[in-house]
């Protein structure tokens, strides 16, 4: 049976960020420097995959620090933890390495800095996820308010509107949090924002490779998982930018090819914690049903690149 043509556009950038290849790094040395286990409070990235990966390899998952012993390393998440974790560590005196991303330990830094100039922290993010608790238990309780949308700046209770800064996490949609930052700045004239956007270069680079893909598209599907605030904000951005139907897939074997009969244009990305051989399984399968040509939807060239804690860099 001959294939149907199908033109798939690739975006670029695409799947992991400087943060998370440092993230895995750091687990992955940890076990050559201290052996296995290793615990990882957390999942180190939100991806099955990776984490499935490490875990073979000898990391021990978890989601409090009372679940680690005191004489094996424990890891920090890249989404980073609140003040508290680090220093209960210290007291049990375990060996412990951050692998908080640099761009989420930079909005800590800010916060902290606005609170020490008395300033009350609103911080735009979800409520849960990982990065928003971390940010917000970098100060004590009160100090940093959260609203998720624009009607939620309408009714949050603030000490002083004329002693107030704001931060955000850095995996939102870069359009929705303009409109949030933008109703602050109405309700509240005098409120301090960041010198530069807390969202971080890989998830508005990979939100802008989006816009300009969408519109060429019958079809769009990120690569990513449930879990990843930057990967399903990729779906919402496709979906807004004119793609008729964009979906998260956590890899090939996700692909509703009911959904996509009659395609004749897909695109395809990943969110930051993605790696490119589920990006691959995902073009090769659809070279299985197609007679693809792929084309690359490129925005921006990435090359940032981010050091591991010294402690991994030093001999055991």
């Amino acid at each position: 049976m001959t294939k149907q043509p199908l033109t798939l556009y690739l975006a670029a950038p695409r799947g992991f960020c400087a943060g998370v290849d440092r993230a895995i790094k750091i687990v992955e040395m940890a076990l050559q420097k201290w052996g296995a286990p290793v615990y990882v409070r957390h999942e180190i990235v939100h991806n099955k995959f990776v984490v499935d990966g490490l875990r073979d390899m000898g990391a021990v998952f978890v989601e409090t620090l009372d679940e680690c012993p005191d004489d094996r390393p424990v890891i920090f998440s890249a989404h980073g933890v609140p003040k508290a974790v680090p220093a209960a560590a210290a007291k049990r005196e375990m060996v412990y390495v951050d692998a908080t991303c640099p761009l989420v330990s930079k909005v800590h830094i800010e916060a902290q800095r606005h609170a020490d100039n008395g300033l009350q922290m609103i911080m735009i993010g979800h409520e849960g996820h990982p990065e928003t608790v971390g940010t917000m238990g970098q100060l004590p309780e009160g100090e940093v308010l959260l609203v998720e949308t624009v009607e939620d700046v309408a009714t949050v209770s603030v000490r002083d509107p004329a002693k107030l800064a704001f931060v955000t996490q850095t995996t939102l949609s870069v359009d929705d949090t303009i409109d949030i930052v933008a109703a602050l700045q109405a309700r509240f004239p005098g409120i301090v924002g960041p010198h530069k956007e807390d969202i971080c270069y890989a998830t508005t680079n990979r939100q802008e490779a989006v816009k300009a893909m969408a519109p060429k598209c019958d079809a769009m599907l990120v690569v990513g998982a449930p879990n990843s605030s930057n990967s399903k904000r990729l779906v919402e951005v496709g979906a807004r930018a004119g793609c008729n139907y964009a979906q998260l897939v956590q890899r090939a074997t996700d692909i509703d090819w009911r959904a996509l009969e009659g395609i004749k244009s897909m695109g395809i990305t990943a969110g930051a914690s993605a790696p490119e051989v589920l990006i691959n399984e995902v073009i090769d399968a659809f070279r299985d049903r197609y007679d693809v040509t792929v084309e690359m939807v490129e925005t921006a060239v990435e090359n940032v690149e981010f050091k591991v804690p010294r402690v991994l860099r030093e001999p055991a």
